[in-house]
C-alpha cells in the first residue's frame, strides 16, 4: 500500500507560500490524494535534520535564509547546483539525499521570454542563492553582468546612474520590498534607466514593487518573479517525480 508522499518548503519565518498554493492545486488537479506539502519554518538549519528522517519525506523547497546552508546536510549536489553554490529544491530517494538548483532553470526561462538584443550586460542586484542562480545563468549565455550588494566594490552606496545606463538588464534579487514591507525600495539611482531597459525584479508578492513602480516611470519594460517562480516549481515537481534512480 502506497505510504503519504510528503513534500514542502524549508525556510525561516515564512509568513506566505507561494509553493504551498502552487502544490495543493496541482494535487488537486492530478487528483493525488495521498501527497501533502507543508510548510516548515525552522529557526536553525540543523532542525532539517528531523524532517529528512521522516520516512514519508520525498524532497522538499528551500528558501531564504537556507539556500546555501542546506548543502551541508546532502549526499550530492546536482551540476548547476554545485557551481551555483546555492539549493532550492532537495529530492530524498532511498535515504540519499540530493540538491538542486531550478531557480536557474526558472530565471533562464524568464529572460529568453524578454530579452532583446540590445541588452547585453547586466547588473545583480544582491548576492544571495538567488542571484548566484541568476549569475551562473549570464554567464552561461555570455552577458557580462555585475553583482552589486552592500559590500561589494561598486555597492548600493556608490552605484552612479551612468553604470545603470550602461547595463540594460537590471535584476533584483533582494528581499527588500517583499510583503508586507512594500514600501521598502533599494537605494538605486533610477534616473540612469531608460526605455531600453529590462528590469527583472524576482519578487513576486507584491506584483508590483517599489523597484518595479519606479522602473516603469522611466519607461523601462518590468517582470515580476510570478513566472519564475512558477517554472522553478514545475521543474521541482519533475525532479520528486521523474527522476531516474
Amino acid at each position: 500500500m502506497d505510504s503519504n508522499k510528503k513534500l514542502g518548503l524549508i525556510g525561516k519565518n515564512i509568513s506566505y507560500s507561494f509553493s504551498k498554493k502552487f502544490f495543493e492545486d496541482k494535487f488537486q488537479k492530478l487528483m493525488l490524494k495521498d501527497f501533502t506539502y507543508d510548510i516548515f519554518d525552522l529557526n536553525e538549519i540543523d532542525e532539517v535534520e528531523t524532517l529528512m528522517n521522516d520516512p514519508e519525506i520525498l524532497g522538499f523547497n528551500v528558501t531564504i535564509p537556507y539556500k546555501e546552508k542546506i548543502a551541508d546536510y546532502l549526499d550530492e549536489l546536482s551540476d548547476e547546483a554545485k557551481k551555483i553554490g546555492a539549493v532550492n529544491c532537495v529530492l530524498i530517494r532511498d535515504g540519499k539525499k540530493t540538491g538542486y538548483n531550478t531557480d536557474a532553470f526558472g530565471f533562464e526561462k524568464t529572460l529568453l521570454l524578454h530579452k532583446k538584443a540590445h541588452q547585453n550586460k547586466a547588473l545583480i542586484l544582491g548576492n544571495g542563492g538567488a542571484a548566484k542562480a541568476v549569475k551562473y545563468i549570464m554567464e552561461k549565455h555570455g552577458i557580462p553582468s555585475i553583482t552589486i550588494s552592500r559590500n561589494t566594490e561598486i555597492n548600493f552606496k556608490n552605484l552612479d546612474s551612468e553604470t545603470v545606463r550602461g547595463h540594460k538588464i537590471i535584476i533584483q534579487c533582494t528581499p527588500v520590498g517583499t510583503f508586507p514591507n512594500v514600501e521598502d525600495c533599494l537605494e538605486f539611482p533610477f534616473e540612469g534607466i531608460t526605455p531600453e531597459h529590462l528590469i527583472i525584479d524576482l519578487i513576486y508578492n507584491p506584483n508590483y514593487t517599489q523597484f518595479i513602480l519606479k522602473a516603469s516611470e522611466k519607461g523601462a519594460k518590468t517582470v515580476n518573479g510570478y513566472y519564475m517562480l512558477e517554472q522553478q516549481a514545475e521543474k521541482a515537481w519533475e525532479i520528486w517525480n521523474f527522476q531516474k534512480k
